[in-house]
């Protein structure tokens, strides 16, 4: 096997959250495995390497989100063409999609990757999260922290049914028209029931809220990912990810 690059996307800016350690799993999984691994990590100012073969971005707050995105642009369109994988969580996710709404009601113009948009819910949602995912990689448990709610387009699909938390929900379903690229608009949020969902995915790119890190806590989701690249892989000792599961897990 050949080694792999792991690009980790403005994580100064999209960071807040400790999710850079999607970054030392995906690592870790890697070298465990005999496989090389180049990481990369891209800060304000630099340009986004377009050989990278998974890319991660992570949480932030609304100011870091926005100038996040501006400054990212049209950085991930090449990659994603090419087949990399992309892995964003909460403000990361958000980014990828067609708009997000920061909590002053503004709407920022999104990368276009996922068929998402996100508007703010009437509550932050905020706690353990537990979700049956629709992808094979078993029972995915995180933390939430987002004052956000993403519809899904025709184009994405969730990640998976939320059984503890609130996920993609409740959401704003209010009419607006989308902005144009470098253009804010301001929108009155209105909650509407929960569709029960959590994260999205389509082709290649993935967003979940799930914090933890999400790929140390859920290994399987890690090497689903890691496959896309390299294959099948042969399998790890998890025993102490299995551990911290433990504690997050409903009673069976």
């Amino acid at each position: 096997m050949g080694g792999v690059t792991i690009v980790n996307v403005l994580p100064r800016l999209l960071g807040t959250y400790g999710d850079s350690g999607n970054e030392l799993a995906l690592g870790h999984r890697l070298r465990a495995r005999g496989i090389d691994v180049e990481c990369v990590r891209v800060e304000p100012g630099a340009p986004i390497p377009e050989h990278g073969d998974i890319y991660l971005l992570g949480g932030g707050e609304d100011r870091a989100q926005a100038l996040a995105a501006h400054l990212i642009g049209r950085g991930l369109m090449g990659p994603v063409d090419r087949g990399a994988t992309v892995l964003a969580v909460c403000a990361g996710y958000q980014i990828l999609g067609t708009s997000f709404t920061d909590s002053a009601g503004h709407t920022h113009p999104g990368l276009g990757l996922l068929d998402v948009e996100t508007r703010p819910l009437a509550e932050r949602a905020v706690g353990d999260t537990v979700v049956e995912p629709f992808i094979p990689v078993g029972t995915l448990v995180g933390f939430e922290n987002h004052r956000g709610g993403t519809t899904l387009g025709a184009d994405a699909r969730p990640l998976g049914r939320v059984v503890r938390g609130v996920g993609n929900g409740p959401i704003d379903r209010g009419p607006g028209r989308r902005p144009r690229r470098g253009h804010a608009r301001k929108v009155v949020a209105s909650a509407s029931p929960s569709d029960g969902t959590e994260g999205a995915w389509q082709g290649r790119v993935f967003g979940t809220y799930l914090h933890g890190p999400v790929l140390a806590l859920n290994p399987a989701f890690a090497d689903h990912l890691l496959s896309l690249v390299v294959g099948e892989l042969p399998a790890l000792d998890d025993e102490y990810a299995a551990r911290a599961r433990t504690h997050r897990l409903p009673p069976a």
